[in-house]
C-alpha cells in the first residue's frame, strides 16, 4: 500500500517534458515585420524615437530576415517599467493590422437605443453588438464608432428615423455598407465603397427613414489628429533644421544665387505650413462647433 501511494506522488511531481525553444534563425514573415513596425510607430507617436531613429529602425525592420534581426529593433522600447512588447519566436495564427484588439467577440455593452422627441448618443469605448438597433421620432441620435470595440468582424446598425435624423460616425480603415430606405428621407452613402484595411470590421447600415435622415461620418479621433499635427510640427522643425544647415556650411561661387533660391525655397515653405496651420486650426474649430451643437441638441431634448 505505501509503495503504491509511493509511486503515485513520484508520477505527479514528474516535470513536465521540454518544450524546445523555437530556432531565432528561422525567416520572418511581412506580418511579423509590420508588428515591429506598429510598436515604432507607437514609440514615435509617445516620443520614444525622434524621426530620424525611428526612419533607421524602420528601414532596418524592413530590410529583416530573421527573428534574430528583428528582436533587437525593439529591446529598449517601450520605457523602462512598462511591458515591452517583445517579438514572437513562435509560428502562430494572428489576427491582420492593428484591429485584432478591437474586435472581441461577447455581447454588445448597449444593443438598442430611442429618441422620441428627445437625443441619445453611443460614443466612447463601448463595444458595438452584432445587431444595434435604434429608433428617433422627433428627435436624434449619434452613433459614435471610432473608439468603439467590435462584438464580430461584421456588424449591423439598424437606423428607424421618423421625422428626425441619426448620425453614425466610423474611423478611417473601417469599411461602410449602406442599405437603408428613405421615403421623403434618405441615409448618406458617401463613405460606401472605401476599402478597409487588413482586419478591420465591416459595418453595415440599414434601416427606414421617412422625413428624416441618417448621416455616415468618417473622422479620426482627436488623439489621432493631435499625432498627426505633433508629427507634422517634427517634420516642420526638421526641415528648419536642415536649412540652418545649409546657411551654415561654405559659400562657394554663385553665392547671391544661391542665397537668393534658399530665400524663396524658405519664403514657400513658410506659405505651406502657414496655410496647413489655418486648415488644421479651421477643422479643430468646425469639429468644436459641431460637438457643441450636438450637446446642445441632446441635452435640449
Amino acid at each position: 500500500m505505501t509503495d503504491a501511494v509511493s509511486h503515485g506522488g513520484s508520477d505527479e511531481q514528474r516535470p513536465a517534458p521540454h518544450t524546445p525553444v523555437p530556432d531565432p534563425d528561422l525567416r520572418a514573415s511581412d506580418a511579423d515585420r509590420e508588428r515591429v513596425a506598429e510598436v515604432l510607430r507607437d514609440a514615435l507617436a509617445e516620443g520614444r524615437l525622434d524621426m530620424e531613429e525611428f526612419e533607421e529602425r524602420l528601414e532596418s525592420t524592413y530590410k529583416a530576415r530573421t527573428y534574430r534581426e528583428l528582436a533587437p529593433i525593439t529591446r529598449d522600447l517601450p520605457a523602462a517599467g512598462v511591458t515591452p512588447p517583445a517579438v514572437s519566436l513562435t509560428k502562430e495564427p494572428v489576427q491582420i493590422g492593428r484591429w485584432a484588439d478591437r474586435i472581441t467577440g461577447g455581447e454588445g455593452s448597449s444593443t438598442w437605443a430611442v429618441a422620441v422627441m428627445s437625443g441619445f448618443q453611443r460614443k466612447g469605448r463601448w463595444r458595438v453588438p452584432r445587431r444595434f438597433n435604434c429608433f428617433a421620432f422627433w428627435g436624434g441620435g449619434e452613433i459614435d464608432l471610432r473608439e468603439a470595440d467590435f462584438a464580430d468582424r461584421e456588424v449591423e446598425i439598424n437606423c428607424v428615423a421618423i421625422m428626425g435624423g441619426m448620425n453614425v460616425i466610423v474611423p478611417p480603415g473601417v469599411e461602410v455598407v449602406v442599405r437603408g430606405i428613405g421615403i421623403m428621407g434618405g441615409f448618406d452613402h458617401r463613405e460606401e465603397g472605401v476599402p478597409g484595411e487588413p482586419g478591420a470590421p465591416r459595418v453595415v447600415i440599414t434601416g427606414f427613414a421617412f422625413w428624416g435622415g441618417v448621416g455616415v461620418e468618417r473622422k479620426l479621433t482627436k488623439a489621432e489628429r493631435q499625432r498627426l499635427k505633433e508629427q507634422r510640427r517634427q517634420e516642420k522643425l526638421e526641415r528648419k533644421a536642415g536649412r540652418g544647415e545649409l546657411e551654415n556650411s561654405p559659400r562657394e561661387g554663385l553665392e547671391g544665387l544661391l542665397d537668393a533660391h534658399r530665400a524663396l525655397e524658405e519664403h514657400r515653405d513658410l506659405i505651406r505650413e502657414r496655410r496647413e496651420e489655418r486648415r488644421e486650426e479651421h477643422r479643430e474649430r468646425r469639429e468644436a462647433r459641431r460637438e457643441e451643437r450636438d450637446r446642445r441638441r441632446h441635452g435640449g431634448w
